[in-house]
C-alpha cells in the first residue's frame, strides 16, 4: 500500500522489453533509504517489487500484464517518473489508500495556469469514470489527487506549485500517457451491490452493516 505522496523523481536508466514483460532499472537516491530486496516501490503508480539494487539505482521486473495496462509500454531512457516507498504502520498517511494496482491508462488533455496553482485537465476511459467522483480521491501516476471536476470522461485536477514542482506532472506534454488508480471504495461499494442484486438502497443501517461506518 501507497499513500500517493511522491517522495523524490527518478529517470529511468535502462528498460528492456523481453519474452514475458520487460526490467526496468531506475535511477534515483531517495528511496534507496532502508530499501531492501523485495520491498516494494511505487513507480508511476504501479507497484514495484525490487530485485536489484545499486548505489543509486533498483531493478524490477515488470509483468506482461502490466505493460498492456499501464504507462511502461511507451516508456523511455531518460524519463521522469514519481517514485514512492510502501507505506509502513508509523506513516502519516496524508493522501489516500493506494494500491499500486493500474485500472487504466489516461491522457493528459491540458494545462491551464492561474495565480498560485494549475488546472490539469486528463481524459479518462469510459469504464472507469463510474469510479470517480467530484471531490474524490484519484491517482494520476501515483499521485494522489482530488477531482475538481469530471465531465464527458474529463477529469480536471487543481495541482498547488509544490506538488507540481516536485512530480513528473510538469514535464506533461499534451497527449502523454498517464497510469489511473481509482478509489478503491467505490470498487467495493460496487461489489456489495452486486451481491445484493441492488434490492437494497443505500442508508446509514446498509452502511453500517457491511463495514462502512
Amino acid at each position: 500500500m501507497f499513500t500517493g505522496i511522491i517522495e523524490e523523481i527518478g529517470k529511468i536508466k535502462t528498460f528492456n522489453k523481453n519474452s514475458n514483460g520487460a526490467e526496468i532499472e531506475i535511477e534515483c537516491s531517495k528511496v534507496l533509504n532502508d530499501t531492501k530486496i523485495g520491498d516494494s516501490i511505487s513507480v508511476n503508480g504501479t507497484c514495484q517489487t525490487v530485485v536489484e539494487i545499486s548505489n543509486n539505482s533498483f531493478k524490477a521486473r515488470i509483468s506482461d500484464e502490466t505493460l498492456k495496462v499501464t504507462n511502461f509500454n511507451s516508456a523511455k531512457i531518460g524519463q521522469a517518473v514519481n517514485l514512492e516507498r510502501a507505506l509502513t504502520l508509523s506513516s502519516r498517511l496524508g493522501g489516500h489508500i493506494v494500491s499500486g494496482h493500474i485500472d487504466r491508462v489516461g491522457k493528459f488533455i491540458s494545462k491551464e495556469k492561474l495565480t498560485d496553482f494549475y488546472n490539469l485537465c486528463f481524459e479518462i476511459p469510459s469504464e472507469v469514470d463510474k469510479y470517480i467522483v467530484y471531490k474524490g480521491s484519484i491517482t494520476i501516476n501515483g499521485i494522489s489527487l482530488t477531482v475538481a471536476s469530471i465531465k464527458n470522461n474529463i477529469v480536471e485536477v487543481a495541482i498547488i506549485p509544490h506538488t507540481f514542482e516536485n512530480t513528473n506532472l510538469c514535464n506533461l506534454k499534451e497527449g502523454d500517457l498517464v497510469n489511473i488508480e481509482t478509489d478503491l471504495l467505490g470498487k467495493y461499494v460496487e461489489k456489495i451491490l452486486s451481491v445484493n442484486n441492488n434490492k437494497k438502497d443505500i442508508s446509514i443501517d446498509f452502511l453500517m452493516e457491511n463495514g462502512f461506518v
